[in-house]
């Protein structure tokens, strides 16, 4: 009661105070005693009856309530009377209603909605069982009609709704709501479709075997009885219970302020852990669990995992996540099917089939081709059947995720005890059961040697009237009255007046020989469970044994194995587990288009095909950044201000091998004016790989890569800026390779990656290249033996020049001259690392596109001036280049590679469709084109 007080009403926190602060509200009832009216006055003659019988009470609990307290017209009321002909009952409207509720709360808590720890039984469902046993409904007898019981239930015990007293019965005859059913229902008592019960007048029950366990032994004083509602009858408080109903069977309950929600466990688990607690009762809780591993619901499942079982064990609370039992099986044509053995407790059947109809319609689980219902007398099966396609397992957890094919049971084991609402262990249950049955077989022994020692006193007074039978016989015809001869036979051989009275009712056959053996017998075994009893009392060892010997009994009686079974925990599903791991191509335009398809898409060719179309984009659009990457790795998109953005492949929407894509700024939040410079591909982010940033004015960093494994929805911050600068470039580097960069004024600068050093993410990096004011970086590159540098101006004039021709110096400097500048080829505008078999696709800012073999471009010293690679208007420049391969596979490099990244051996087409030939496993990143 206090903890109920504690948790719900605090009195400094009641509006009863808050109004008493503000002006002591009162709630009086005013009854004017006028003679002119009659109604008035009657109210107020019923109302001074009343006040007269509860006059003392009445008064104190006023006074009590209204001490020194002003009322909201300044006065001080100081009585019951506050004016002639007025009656004014005064009571403080918060403390009023706090008493009200608190009564309330308390009979719903106690009488109502939370079973007792010791028979694990709410009032209704004990007076049901104390019912059917009392009107002779047991399992020897014939059924009876339910709405008998249902009757006499309501008119002796529990006056309250039929219903509510028809639908508990109900539920304790489904085998599929408890574990061991105590009502033996006859006729329809509802289904796990949720279907309901059949009326009262049709269905029959009586109490069914295991009902009589918990009643047993009620007949020999084991338990308290008490009036019941209009004190005409005895109901008991509690019923013996000869096994732990509260653990078998479970309990849920909504009351006031509180719920109890007890899972349901197998009896011969239980009788075991009650057994071990007995032999010790100092055991743990792991101890236990060794003969009761956990709950065992009527409908079977799985319990994954055991920490949310150890925790409710231990503290009474605890989350488990139950799942339906599923099976795989392999059809003859190749498809598989999802069969539904058993599904979690308490979940309706009929509404799971109709989710799973809504999940197929609404397109949600496209890889289910059909749905079955197989439920007979054998089982519940639901078949789920696949498309070819379809990968089993992530559709079963597509199913876990959308479905009550997984459920979570939060376990509060609350119960009464001694009529106080307790959350408790494992251990205070078992503990509590096992007190609750030392003093029922205490009391059932004490009973029993009393009625035995009473026996034993009347057999006594049988061998003394056998071994006198003559006088005996010549006394009571001697006499003339009954009185007289009971009398005479007291004084004569000192019997008691009860054995007087036996020998007195004793028949002539008990006057035999064999009869008085069978006296003799029945006293000597009496006296042999005299002894018995009274060990028993005095030995609490004995006590116990005799506890475990019956419990032990039951359990051989209704035993039945474990239908839920407990396997390793289980996983919070992610969205990642409902998609199927394939390898996709992601494609990305310069104008910002992205999307995937399935590299099967793109059908496999001998050398010298003619490829397929791959994408249809709008003018002066190409593919700028190609991958293969598989749908849980992930892209990090690195942005013109310096930010990463981060999405799974899966994430990207999928769509037609003709389609543009979508538009970048509808999947990342990119601000007005920021655009994606830079695109990688992983599956990991190793601490031993890096990756490098260059800035349009020269500075560089270096970062390992496990500085990004993290996300957020506005990006997080991959390198710092100043206001005039953008980052322009991020390649994966590793160890020893070449860093070169080239810069809008003629120079270019090769330096080792160990130059500059790993780096925060928040930082802003060492310089790379020192750029004049009016100039800027145009690219970085990560320059490896046996490429070409290509450069291309403004104007259009070209080259391309071997890696090996440029010297290494340290970062920082301006570098050497890769091409000789002058005012008609105006300002160097892309640069490019090429391999010999590339081609390139030059677009101009008036998406004018040239397409040419690098093999055709002239391959010239550092310092040439270059040739003519492409005739550009005088009003329009180069803007953009891109690359895709001829379709002769590169070498396989050294340095991370993506494992997760395909070669694809698609040949480029010569009719402008997208080639798709190879895939730079460095890193993880190939540039195609679009003519």
């Amino acid at each position: 009661m206090a903890d109920f007080e504690d948790e719900n009403f605090d009195a400094d926190e009641q509006s009863g105070v808050e109004a008493a602060e503000e002006d002591a509200l009162y709630l009086a009832e005013e009854v004017d005693t006028d003679d002119e009216g009659d109604e008035d006055a009657e109210i107020a003659s019923a109302s001074s009856t009343l006040d007269e019988e509860h006059a003392v009470s009445e008064e104190e609990r006023a006074r009590s309530m209204m001490v020194d307290m002003p009322n909201p017209h300044g006065s001080i009321i100081e009585g019951a009377n506050g004016g002639e002909g007025t009656t004014v009952r005064a009571a403080f409207l918060g403390k009023e209603m706090q008493t009200s509720f608190l009564e309330y709360s308390m009979s719903v808590i106690v009488s109502r909605a939370l079973p007792d720890v010791r028979d694990g039984l709410k009032p209704v469902h004990r007076r049901i069982l104390y019912a059917m046993n009392e009107s002779g409904y047991t399992p020897s007898k014939p059924h009876m009609k339910s709405a008998r019981t249902v009757g006499d239930v309501i008119g002796k015990y529990h006056p309250h709704g039929d219903s509510a007293v028809y639908d508990t019965m109900v539920r304790l005859a489904q085998p599929f709501s408890l574990r061991l059913p105590l009502i033996d229902g006859h006729g329809n008592f509802g289904s796990i479709d949720g279907d309901s019960a059949a009326a009262m007048r049709y269905t029959e029950a009586r109490l069914d075997k295991p009902a009589m366990e918990l009643l047993r032994d009620l007949d020999k004083e084991t338990v308290d009885f008490q009036p019941n509602y209009d004190e005409s009858l005895q109901e008991p408080t509690v019923l013996p219970a000869r096994f732990p109903n509260l653990l078998v069977n479970g309990s849920n309950g909504i009351a006031v302020g509180m719920a109890t929600n007890i899972p349901p466990h197998n009896l011969g688990e239980t009788i075991d852990a009650t057994c071990l607690m007995i032999d010790n009762p100092e055991c743990t809780t792991e101890e236990l669990m060794a003969v009761m591993p956990g709950p065992d619901f009527p409908t079977g499942g799985l319990i994954m995992g055991k920490k949310g079982i150890l925790d409710a064990y231990e503290t009474g609370h605890g989350n488990m996540t139950i799942r339906a039992k599923c099976e795989i099986e392999e059809k003859k044509n190749g498809r598989s099917s999802i069969v539904v053995k058993e599904i979690p407790y308490q979940v309706n059947r009929k509404r799971l089939l109709e989710k799973l109809g809504e999940l197929v319609r609404d397109k949600k689980l496209p890889e289910i081709s059909n749905i079955h219902d197989a439920a007979d007398r054998k089982g519940i099966d639901i078949i789920i059947d696949l498309k070819s396609n379809a990968i089993p397992q992530v559709v079963l957890n597509k199913l876990y995720k959308h479905t009550q094919l997984q459920v979570g049971f939060g376990a509060n084991m609350l119960a009464l005890v001694n009529g106080t609402p307790r959350v408790l262990s494992l251990k205070e249950i078992l503990h509590y059961y096992i007190e609750h049955q030392k003093d029922v077989v205490t009391r059932r022994t004490r009973y029993e040697l009393a009625k035995a020692e009473e026996r034993e006193h009347i057999l006594e007074g049988y061998i003394i009237a056998l071994d006198n039978i003559d006088e005996v016989i010549q006394i009571i015809r001697s006499s003339q009255t009954d009185k007289e001869a009971a009398a005479r036979l007291t004084e004569r051989f000192g019997l008691s007046e009860k054995q007087t009275n036996a020998i007195l009712e004793m028949r002539l056959r008990r006057l035999t020989g064999l009869e008085r053996e069978k006296i003799e017998e029945e006293l000597a075994e009496l006296r042999e469970k005299i002894a018995y009893y009274k060990r028993i009392l005095s030995d609490e060892s004995l006590l116990k044994q005799v506890i475990k010997d019956e419990l032990l009994e039951i359990k051989k009686k209704y035993g039945n194995p474990r239908r839920t079974r407990i396997t390793g925990e289980a996983k919070d599903i992610e969205v990642e587990d409902l998609i199927a791991e394939e390898n996709m191509v992601v494609t990305m335009t310069k104008a910002g288009y992205i999307k995937r398809l399935p590299v099967s898409t793109y059908r496999q060719q001998k050398r010298g095909g003619k490829g397929m179309q791959g994408v249809n984009l709008k003018d002066a659009d190409f593919v700028e950044h190609l991958f293969v990457a598989s749908t849980h790795s992930y892209m990090l998109f690195f942005s013109t201000k310096g930010k990463v953005y981060r999405l799974k492949v899966y994430e990207i929407p999928e769509a037609s091998r003709h389609a543009r894509g979508t538009a970048i700024v509808n999947l990342l939040p990119l601000e007005k004016g920021e655009s994606i410079s830079a695109v990688i591909a992983t599956k990991d982010f190793p601490a031993e790989e890096f990756l490098m940033f260059a800035t349009a004015q020269g500075n560089v960093k270096k970062t390992s890569m496990d500085q990004y494994d993290r996300t957020r929805r506005d990006g997080l911050i991959a390198i710092n800026l100043k206001d005039d600068d953008e980052l322009i470039s991020v390649k994966r580097v590793a160890k020893g390779e070449k860093v070169i960069m080239v810069s809008s004024a003629g120079k270019a600068i090769l330096w080792d990656e160990s130059e500059a050093r790993a780096m925060g993410r928040g930082t802003m990096g060492v310089r790379g290249m020192n750029v004049p004011a009016d100039a800027h970086v145009l690219g970085m590159e990560i320059a490896r033996p046996g490429t070409d540098l290509f450069v291309i101006t403004e104007k259009g004039y070209g080259k391309r020049t071997k890696i090996e021709e440029y010297p290494e110096h340290h970062r920082g400097g301006q570098g050497v001259y890769t091409i000789t500048m002058t005012h008609k080829k105006g300002l160097l505008a892309v640069m490019k690392i090429v391999g010999a078999d590339d081609e390139i696709m030059i677009v101009s800012e008036e998406g004018v596109i040239v397409r040419t073999p690098v093999k055709g471009i002239s391959e010239l010293g550092r310092s040439t001036q270059g040739v003519k690679v492409m005739n550009v208007a005088d009003k329009d420049k180069v803007c953009a280049v891109a690359i895709s391969s001829t379709g002769k596979k590169k070498a396989k490099k050294e340095g991370p590679a993506d494992e997760n990244q395909l070669d694809l051996l698609d040949e480029e087409s010569t009719d402008g469709s997208l080639a798709i030939d190879d895939i730079d496993g460095d890193e993880g990143d190939v540039e195609a084109a679009e003519e």
